[in-house]
């Protein structure tokens, strides 16, 4: 008896094997195409919405639209304004680039009362990824 029990159960474990190894056949016309990897390392124009808006809003006056920084005028003092892009900027941690937007310094304004922590750390993932290219 038990070797039929187990004879039947290999053939149960043979047959659910093979089923889970075949494929249907079917085509689906309307399945998306896989993105390429350097289309995925860009980000949908939705993703960064809001980030975007808030890089124009709170940051592009100084750091200029392509963050490449530079010599502004603010409060009639000249700022030598940092590139977003340079070397010192992409080699400083997510939490320096936190901090700083939080507490400012050296000229640049505190954002921590006009901006919520999650909207601060979506702006530092978009400096990372859209104007740093990482």
């Amino acid at each position: 008896m038990n070797f039929i029990k187990l004879v039947l159960f290999c053939a149960l474990v043979a047959l659910l094997s093979f089923a889970c190894t075949q494929t249907t056949g079917t085509t689906n016309s309307a399945t998306t195409p896989t993105a390429s990897p350097t289309a995925a390392a860009k980000a949908t124009p939705a993703e960064f919405a809001t980030a975007r808006a808030n890089f124009k809003k709170n940051c592009e006056a100084c750091h200029g639209e392509n963050a490449e920084g530079g010599i502004v005028k603010v409060d009639n003092k000249r700022l030598k304004v940092p590139s977003l892009k340079a070397d010192h900027a992409i080699k400083h941690p997510d939490a320096d680039l936190v901090k700083k937007i939080n507490t400012g310094g050296d000229g640049m304004p505190a954002f921590k009362d006009k901006l919520k922590p999650e909207e601060i750390q979506e702006l530092v993932r978009f400096i990372r990824k859209e104007l740093q290219g990482q």
